[in-house]
Parts: structure tokens; sequence; C-alpha cells
């Protein structure tokens, strides 16, 4: 579950291609490439943009049945300005997220994944939707995969948000984020540092990633280091950390694994979990595309 939002994405001065996206939408279109069964909760807007975004869910296997089309509002727009990296700053147009009855939703039972995130799972608007579904993935034993995805934009609604952000960590099976999240949350890269301070008393894991440097994976078995595979032909790191999303839970079911299982794993259950997640990572980041492309999720399938 997430928001929607078109990306126009800029080099130098000049737009080179614009991508619906957002945090769990590029998760979701890469899962679904996958063939990976999947179902998207969220909102957009009734221009042509939300019928565009619709359109594009559908085409790539995702179920659009609890996306809802706000009758009066436009679809948010970002502008990715990239640099020679590939790594983006971004400027955001969009309202407040807010929720608004669902006609239906989801039931999760075990052997689901929900993933959800972002500044959408802590504000104040979404909170109704956010508690609902989670407490459906609680009752169900769905796997619950909560990506901070916390940008230095929102910082100075940190102490707002906090409440929230806990509150969700004691409601996930795993928390995962960026050392850059920690280090605008809390002054702290280091993975473990994180763990024991601030995650391990509300949530049993975490997964820490660093870009192109190490995963690290905390858990109460212990702490695992892993380092990512080198990708020499990057075009831009938009998508990286929203496939890297992606793969872990498509792993995640291809192998079967469980919620009460998760806490036990050893190193070597983790580390085809966590190569899955960076491979996905790193195909996105091949193209200006968002997710994974519909060949390399054909092979992914067989």
């Amino acid at each position: 579950m997430g928001e929607t939002i078109l990306d126009i994405l800029f080099q130098g001065r000049q737009p080179v291609a614009a991508v619906p996206g957002g945090s769990s939408f590029n998760s979701i279109v890469s899962v679904g490439r996958a063939g990976v069964p999947c179902a998207f909760v969220g909102y957009t807007g009734d221009d042509l943009v939300g019928q565009q975004t619709l359109d594009f869910m559908r085409e790539n296997g995702v179920d659009t049945r609890y996306l809802q089309i706000r009758q009066g509002e436009r679809s948010a727009l970002s502008l990715a300005f990239l640099d020679a990296q590939g790594d983006a700053s971004y400027v955001f147009y969009k309202e407040a997220p807010r929720a608004e009855g669902h006609a239906a939703l989801p039931r999760l039972g075990a052997g689901d994944v929900m993933l959800y995130g972002s500044y959408y799972a802590a504000c104040t608007g979404m909170r109704p939707l956010v508690t609902e579904m989670l407490r459906r993935a609680s009752e169900g034993g769905a796997i619950v995969y909560y990506d901070l995805n916390f940008r230095r934009s929102h910082a100075h609604e940190l102490e707002a948000l906090m409440p929230a952000i806990q509150g969700n960590f004691g409601q996930s099976t795993i928390v995962r984020g960026s050392a850059d999240d920690f280090e605008v949350m809390y002054g702290l890269r280091d993975a473990e540092a994180i763990y024991e301070r601030h995650i391990s008393a509300h949530c049993p894991l975490l997964i820490c990633t660093a870009g192109a440097g190490e995963v690290g994976v905390c858990t109460p078995q212990g702490h695992f280091r892993f380092q990512v595979p080198p990708v020499g032909d990057v075009v831009s790191t938009v998508g990286a950390g929203d496939n890297f999303n992606a793969g872990f839970s498509c792993a995640l079911v291809w192998q079967g694994i469980t919620r009460e299982a998760l806490p036990h794993l050893s190193r070597q259950e983790w580390e085809p979990l966590i190569q899955t997640a960076c491979d996905f990572a790193a195909e996105a980041c091949r193209s200006t595309d968002n997710y994974i492309s519909k060949k390399w999720g054909e092979r992914v399938r067989k």
C-alpha cells in the first residue's frame, strides 16, 4: 500500500523520461512483472495521469480493485533531477495524503506480505487506513514489511511523526531503512547501533541498506553483513530501494517463509533473500524506469 505519483526525470535541464512512480507503486509493478500475485491499496486522481497509472498497473499484473480513483483530485507529480551517478534530488507537487473510505480492502493471511512505508505510512491523514491494514495483517498472520524511506525534506516533522513511526515498528515483522534514512532520524548509520538503540524493542528484524555498500541484517539470532554486488551500468537509482523491497518480498513468497520463521533464519538462509533483493535493485538501476524490465521479469518467472 502507498502513494502513486508521476516521476518526471531530468538530466541536466532536460526531461528524459516520465514514468508512473511512488515507492510502494514501484515495488508492486516489479512484483507483478516477476509473476507474484499482488494487489495495490492506494489512490490516484481522476485525470489523465491517474487513468494511465491505473492502466499501467493492470498491464503489469497488479490487481487494482483496491485502487481508488478520486473524483475532483489531481494526481501527484515529482521532478527527479539526476546527477552524474544517476542519484536523484526531488521536487514534489502533491496534496497531503489522506484516507477516504475504501469500498473493499484485501484479506491477508499466512504466506502474504504487506509492504508499506514512506511518509504515507506515518502521516496523520493516512492513519485510519494504515491502522486497519496492519490489523488485518496481524490477525491473518501475514509478514509486514515496513520501508521507512524517510526523506530529509520531512526532518522538521520528525518529532510529530515519531509516535506513528514507532507504532508502525511495533506492528511490523521487518523494518527496512537506508543508512541515509537513519542518519536523518537518529544521527546514526551503523546497522547494529540503530537496531540495539531504536528498533529491537519494537520489531525483531532490521535491514539497513547503504546504496552500493553493505546490507546489514539484524535479528535476535545475530547481526549479518552482506556485500552488494557491483553494478557497472547505472542509469538511474530512483527505484533501487523500492526494487530491493520487491525482490525481497518475492523471495519470501517463492521460498515459502512465514512470519514465525523469519526471526530464526540463519545467515545462510538470509543470503538468498538479500541476493534476490540486490538483483532486483540492480536491474532497476539499468534504465530510467523505476522497476525491473518486462524481459528480465519473464526470466525471473522461469
